[in-house]
């Protein structure tokens, strides 16, 4: 796609943008910039597309238009997103987001700016620089339970054709993937899932695990003969969900999770 002819994030986002929506805290910048960046590395707007039209956006996270602009300008700063201005402009996300850290926010005197910062720049926090192994096992046993009742509601849902031709998309994209956009592809296509079960709620459920997912897995090695074998099992999800087989879409997850969290344990659980 041209640069000059990128959509807007697709309907079939919104419910995910939803569910990432900040908490209404004291921290409503800080969060919002948790919020954008959650959006951005679970490629539920993928790079080169852009944002909901300002006002809409802010309506779908529930927070001001004010506290918006100002969370993507700090982004924009970052390089993690592309503010175009005139015809056919808008926020895009940038195809190759830096990772320096943000510099705006403490020039803002913003309180918990360096929080934010941390967020954006995608560095560690000292709580984040390793896991236990309950942290771990933790982890995969609320994506296990969470993601096979996905896959087990989604297939039992009598889809429309557009959902079908979502699902179609997100899976020739993943199966597409390289190794730098797979993990961001993978996100998608479990995020679409969650989509066509109908839930909000399993929506927030998914983005929860995926996030939680990914914190441990950007700390194990890229392996292509495992991105085999994770193509291979979302094929089986995938069929089984546009089947209509609740049992066999669950089946199917089940040895995809197990595949991944062998990798996880042997790389991050401590002894």
């Amino acid at each position: 796609m041209s640069e000059g002819t990128e959509a807007f994030a697709p309907s079939g986002q919104v419910t995910a943008l939803r569910a990432i929506a900040p908490a209404r805290s004291g921290n409503i910048f800080e969060e919002t910039i948790e919020c954008l960046l959650q959006i951005v590395r679970l490629g539920i707007i993928p790079p080169g597309q852009r944002f909901p039209p300002e006002r809409e956006l802010a309506e779908q996270l529930g927070i001001s238009r004010a506290t918006l602009r100002e969370a993507i300008s700090e982004l924009q700063s970052a390089g993690w997103v592309n503010v175009r201005r005139g015809r056919g402009g808008g926020t895009f996300v940038s195809r190759a987001p830096a990772t320096g850290a943000l510099h705006g926010a403490a020039a803002g005197g913003h309180v918990g700016s360096s929080t934010a910062s941390g967020r954006a720049s995608g560095g560690a926090s000292g709580s984040d620089a390793g896991f236990s192994a309950v942290e771990v096992e933790d982890t995969l046993t609320w994506r296990r339970i969470i993601e096979m009742g996905v896959a087990e509601v989604a297939a039992g849902q009598d889809l429309t054709a557009p959902q079908r031709g979502q699902l179609v998309a997100a899976m020739e994209a993943s199966r597409q993937s390289d190794m730098a956009g797979y993990r961001r592809l993978d996100s998608q296509l479990h995020l679409t899932w969650a989509q066509v079960t109908g839930s909000p709620s399993l929506v927030r459920s998914m983005v929860e695990s995926r996030t939680r997912a990914n914190k441990l897995l950007e700390r194990i090695p890229m392996i292509e003969p495992n991105l085999v074998h994770s193509h291979e099992q979302h094929q089986r999800i995938h069929t089984a969900i546009l089947a209509g087989d609740p049992d066999a879409a669950r089946a199917a997850m089940a040895e995809h999770l197990d595949g991944t969290a062998s990798l996880l344990r042997g790389f991050l659980a401590e002894p």
